[in-house]
């Protein structure tokens, strides 16, 4: 299998696969991406020798159709999927131009972290999630097949539907949603420093994913803005419903009792909406919200040696967060690590790492 792109979707898919005894070849358009990948035992950083039986596409949505023609051209695999969140961009571009448009099924796993990137991913990500493939009406059966084999590698549950299907349903569970998010949090940036005590668990589960790339949002909500922008208007009509109620409830006058009406109905719906997906995956727990102390900054050297940047993040332990750290190429010897430390724990970690075996040094 090949992966291209190494982000946390293409990461983890690579990871599932290698568990699986799937050979990956990795690459990204960042050499240190993919490096990182195969650090972390998702594959080797090269390209195959010859065509592979499946080549996935893990990149924005509006790179996928264009990058399909490329690698048909290069003839990377004998079959080809992509992972993006948008699906009917592509498959037009795919139709249009592949070469061989036979020869490739969309696939969307729907999955994903507030984080980004391959430290992020995990080779259980997308254990147990709904992974819709599109195929279009020109995809053959061996496609088909070849993405369901992934599929059921990653212990995933396939869904097969329409792109324009796919594109109405993800506008309204996942992209606006996004947006939702994002706007909530950006009343929280102007706040005053003591608004930080009265942060709750309600807050941090409505602005949590608002964390997201903001380039990889950026593309997709352009991509799929036709869908999106449908749930955004109704979302419109019922903000100025509620603007028009809660103004006569700040108010002592007649409209009281009607604005009181349309905040329950609002309510009430919202409870009605939860109900419909409360048999669901469970999505990501919050992150944790401990104050930070003062930090130091702290390196290590990682041999490329499949699993060792695994085993560094297991010596690591708690102490800390693996997305938050950075991975440098270190000429041809390796990568080096970065990351901040709790202050008063960094030299007590660095002896341990070097107790095995690890070179490393604050910076």
């Amino acid at each position: 299998m090949a992966v291209v792109g190494t982000g946390l979707i293409g990461t983890s898919v690579a990871l599932a696969a290698s568990w699986q005894g799937v050979t990956v070849f990795l690459s990204d358009r960042n050499p240190v991406a993919a490096r990182t990948a195969a650090a972390l035992g998702a594959g080797v950083a090269e390209s195959p020798p010859g065509p592979v039986d499946l080549a996935v596409l893990a990149m924005p949505p509006s790179q996928v159709g264009d990058s399909l023609v490329e690698l048909q051209d290069r003839k990377l695999a004998h079959c080809y999927t992509d992972v993006a969140s948008v699906k009917s961009g592509a498959e037009r571009v795919v139709l249009s131009d592949a070469p061989e448009p036979f020869r490739f099924v969309g696939g969307h796993p729907m999955a994903g972290r507030e984080w980004s990137g391959p430290l992020a991913a995990r080779g259980d990500l997308l254990r147990g999630r709904t992974w819709a493939l599109t195929p279009s009406p020109l995809t053959s059966a061996p496609a088909l097949e070849r993405a369901l084999e992934l599929v059921s590698l990653c212990g995933a549950v396939p869904v097969v539907t329409r792109s324009a299907t796919h594109d109405g349903a993800v506008a309204l569970t996942s992209h606006v949603p996004h947006l939702v998010a994002s706007l909530m949090a950006a009343r929280l940036r102007d706040s005053t420093a003591g608004m930080r005590r009265f942060a709750g668990p309600g807050v941090r589960d409505v602005t949590r994913i608002a964390r997201g790339d903001s380039r990889l949002w950026g593309d997709i909500l352009q991509s799929n803005a036709g869908s999106v922008v449908g749930v955004v208007r109704e979302l419109q009509a019922d903000l100025g419903r509620l603007v028009t109620a809660l103004d006569a409830l700040a108010e002592d006058g007649a409209d009281r009792a009607e604005g009181m009406q349309v905040l329950v109905d609002v309510l009430d719906r919202g409870i009605a909406g939860v109900e419909q997906i409360s048999g669901g995956p469970a999505g990501a727990a919050p992150l944790g919200d401990g104050a930070p102390g003062e930090r130091a900054r702290a390196w290590v050297a990682v041999k490329e040696r499949p699993g060792e940047l695994a085993r560094l993040l297991e010596a690591l332990g708690d102490q800390v967060v693996a997305e938050t750290m950075g991975i440098d190429a270190d000429g041809a010897s390796g990568l080096v690590a970065r990351f901040d430390v709790a202050a008063e724990a960094v030299d007590p970690l660095l002896r341990q790492l070097r107790a095995g075996g690890w070179e490393s040094g604050r910076e």
